[in-house]
Protein backbone atom coordinates (compact mmCIF):
# COMPACT_ATOMS: atom_id res chain seq x y z
CA UNK A 1 0.00 0.00 0.00
CA UNK A 2 1.11 3.64 -0.77
CA UNK A 3 1.30 5.88 2.10
CA UNK A 4 -1.09 8.20 3.09
CA UNK A 5 -0.79 11.58 5.10
CA UNK A 6 -4.25 12.50 7.66
CA UNK A 7 -4.92 14.85 5.17
CA UNK A 8 -5.93 12.30 2.16
CA UNK A 9 -7.30 10.06 5.10
CA UNK A 10 -9.86 12.51 6.26
CA UNK A 11 -10.68 13.72 2.40
CA UNK A 12 -10.81 9.99 1.38
CA UNK A 13 -14.09 8.78 3.41
CA UNK A 14 -17.29 8.36 1.22
CA UNK A 15 -20.02 7.72 3.53
CA UNK A 16 -19.09 9.91 6.48
CA UNK A 17 -22.75 11.22 6.49
CA UNK A 18 -22.86 13.82 9.71
CA UNK A 19 -19.76 12.99 10.62
CA UNK A 20 -16.87 15.75 10.56
CA UNK A 21 -14.14 13.45 8.67
CA UNK A 22 -11.64 16.68 10.73
CA UNK A 23 -12.90 14.95 14.33
CA UNK A 24 -12.03 11.23 12.79
CA UNK A 25 -9.06 9.90 15.22
CA UNK A 26 -6.18 8.77 13.36
CA UNK A 27 -3.95 5.71 14.19
CA UNK A 28 -0.49 6.98 14.74
CA UNK A 29 0.62 7.05 10.98
CA UNK A 30 4.65 6.85 12.01
CA UNK A 31 4.03 3.52 13.14
CA UNK A 32 2.51 2.07 10.14
CA UNK A 33 4.40 -0.27 7.70
CA UNK A 34 2.68 0.67 4.39
CA UNK A 35 4.67 -1.80 2.56
CA UNK A 36 2.70 -4.11 4.55
CA UNK A 37 -0.75 -3.45 4.09
CA UNK A 38 -3.70 -3.65 1.80
CA UNK A 39 -5.61 -1.15 3.25
CA UNK A 40 -5.34 0.59 6.68
CA UNK A 41 -8.06 -0.11 8.96
CA UNK A 42 -8.37 0.86 12.50
CA UNK A 43 -11.68 1.24 15.38
CA UNK A 44 -12.29 4.40 16.98
CA UNK A 45 -11.19 3.91 21.32
CA UNK A 46 -13.94 7.17 21.94
CA UNK A 47 -16.87 5.33 19.71
CA UNK A 48 -16.84 1.72 20.78
CA UNK A 49 -18.73 0.68 17.67
CA UNK A 50 -17.13 2.45 15.28
CA UNK A 51 -13.98 1.46 12.81
CA UNK A 52 -12.56 2.81 9.50
CA UNK A 53 -11.01 1.74 6.48
CA UNK A 54 -8.61 3.21 3.82
CA UNK A 55 -7.21 1.84 0.71
CA UNK A 56 -6.07 3.13 -2.68
CA UNK A 57 -8.80 2.22 -5.63
CA UNK A 58 -8.51 3.43 -8.88
CA UNK A 59 -5.05 5.17 -8.16
CA UNK A 60 -6.77 7.34 -5.24
CA UNK A 61 -7.23 6.74 -1.67
CA UNK A 62 -11.14 5.32 -0.67
CA UNK A 63 -12.28 5.53 3.36
CA UNK A 64 -15.20 3.74 4.52
CA UNK A 65 -16.65 4.72 8.12
CA UNK A 66 -17.93 1.04 9.91
CA UNK A 67 -19.84 0.23 12.41
CA UNK A 68 -19.58 -2.84 13.97
CA UNK A 69 -22.58 -4.63 15.24
CA UNK A 70 -23.18 -4.30 19.00
CA UNK A 71 -23.54 -8.13 19.66
CA UNK A 72 -20.51 -10.92 18.54
CA UNK A 73 -20.41 -14.14 17.24
CA UNK A 74 -20.34 -16.73 20.20
CA UNK A 75 -18.79 -20.55 20.40
CA UNK A 76 -17.12 -21.97 17.69
CA UNK A 77 -14.98 -20.03 15.07
CA UNK A 78 -15.85 -17.56 12.30
CA UNK A 79 -14.35 -16.14 8.84
CA UNK A 80 -13.68 -12.79 7.47
CA UNK A 81 -15.24 -12.28 4.50
CA UNK A 82 -12.12 -9.74 3.54
CA UNK A 83 -9.01 -11.84 4.82
CA UNK A 84 -11.24 -15.63 4.63
CA UNK A 85 -9.03 -16.09 7.80
CA UNK A 86 -11.07 -18.70 10.22
CA UNK A 87 -10.16 -18.06 13.42
CA UNK A 88 -12.43 -17.82 16.69
CA UNK A 89 -15.86 -16.61 16.45
CA UNK A 90 -15.41 -13.36 18.57
CA UNK A 91 -12.73 -12.25 17.21
CA UNK A 92 -15.23 -11.70 13.88
CA UNK A 93 -17.62 -8.94 13.46
CA UNK A 94 -21.01 -7.89 11.68
CA UNK A 95 -19.97 -4.31 10.06
CA UNK A 96 -22.33 -2.61 8.49
CA UNK A 97 -21.64 0.97 5.99
CA UNK A 98 -23.55 3.53 4.66
CA UNK A 99 -23.74 3.75 0.95
CA UNK A 100 -22.36 6.70 -0.37
CA UNK A 101 -24.19 9.62 -1.71
CA UNK A 102 -28.44 9.76 -1.31
CA UNK A 103 -28.47 6.03 -0.95
CA UNK A 104 -26.57 6.32 2.78
CA UNK A 105 -28.22 9.54 3.73
CA UNK A 106 -31.81 7.37 3.12
CA UNK A 107 -30.26 4.80 5.62
CA UNK A 108 -29.21 2.45 2.99
CA UNK A 109 -26.24 0.17 4.32
CA UNK A 110 -24.48 -2.66 3.63
CA UNK A 111 -22.72 -5.47 5.78
CA UNK A 112 -20.11 -8.06 5.81
CA UNK A 113 -18.09 -9.83 8.63
CA UNK A 114 -14.75 -8.72 8.91
CA UNK A 115 -11.70 -9.67 11.32
CA UNK A 116 -12.84 -7.07 14.73
CA UNK A 117 -9.88 -5.40 14.88
CA UNK A 118 -9.42 -4.46 11.12
CA UNK A 119 -6.25 -6.67 11.14
CA UNK A 120 -7.20 -8.38 7.86
CA UNK A 121 -3.39 -7.53 6.37
CA UNK A 122 -1.66 -8.91 9.55
CA UNK A 123 -3.13 -12.40 9.24
CA UNK A 124 -2.75 -13.05 5.46
CA UNK A 125 0.76 -12.29 6.51
CA UNK A 126 1.09 -15.14 9.11
CA UNK A 127 2.66 -17.74 6.40
CA UNK A 128 2.33 -21.42 6.24
CA UNK A 129 5.52 -23.30 8.31
CA UNK A 130 7.56 -23.71 5.33
CA UNK A 131 7.18 -27.23 5.68
CA UNK A 132 8.03 -29.84 2.35
CA UNK A 133 4.04 -29.99 1.74
CA UNK A 134 3.25 -25.93 2.02
CA UNK A 135 3.95 -23.52 -0.73
CA UNK A 136 6.25 -21.31 -1.03
CA UNK A 137 5.16 -18.88 2.04
CA UNK A 138 6.29 -15.70 -0.18
CA UNK A 139 3.66 -17.23 -2.91
CA UNK A 140 0.85 -17.77 -0.47
CA UNK A 141 1.03 -14.41 1.34
CA UNK A 142 1.01 -12.74 -2.23
CA UNK A 143 -2.53 -14.87 -2.95
CA UNK A 144 -4.19 -13.90 0.22
CA UNK A 145 -3.13 -10.33 -0.74
CA UNK A 146 -4.97 -10.33 -3.89
CA UNK A 147 -7.78 -12.13 -2.99
CA UNK A 148 -8.21 -9.63 0.20
CA UNK A 149 -8.21 -6.94 -2.36
CA UNK A 150 -10.26 -8.27 -5.07
CA UNK A 151 -12.71 -8.76 -2.41
CA UNK A 152 -12.34 -5.67 -0.69
CA UNK A 153 -13.17 -4.42 -3.80
CA UNK A 154 -16.71 -5.85 -4.45
CA UNK A 155 -17.02 -4.55 -0.96
CA UNK A 156 -16.44 -0.93 -1.84
CA UNK A 157 -18.31 -1.47 -4.97
CA UNK A 158 -21.53 -2.13 -2.84
CA UNK A 159 -21.31 1.06 -0.62
CA UNK A 160 -20.32 3.12 -3.57
CA UNK A 161 -23.42 2.07 -5.87
CA UNK A 162 -26.63 4.49 -6.39
CA UNK A 163 -29.59 3.26 -4.55
CA UNK A 164 -31.91 1.28 -6.84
Amino acid sequence: MLPLTAAEIRESFVNAGSIDPGRIPLPGLHEVVWEDREFLGWRDGSTAHRGYLVYWRDDAPLGIVLRAAETRLAGGSAMCSLCQIAQPAGQVRLFTALRAGGAGDAGDSVGTYICSDLGCPHLIRIAPHGSPWDPNPESVIATRAGGLVRRLDAFTAKVLAPRE
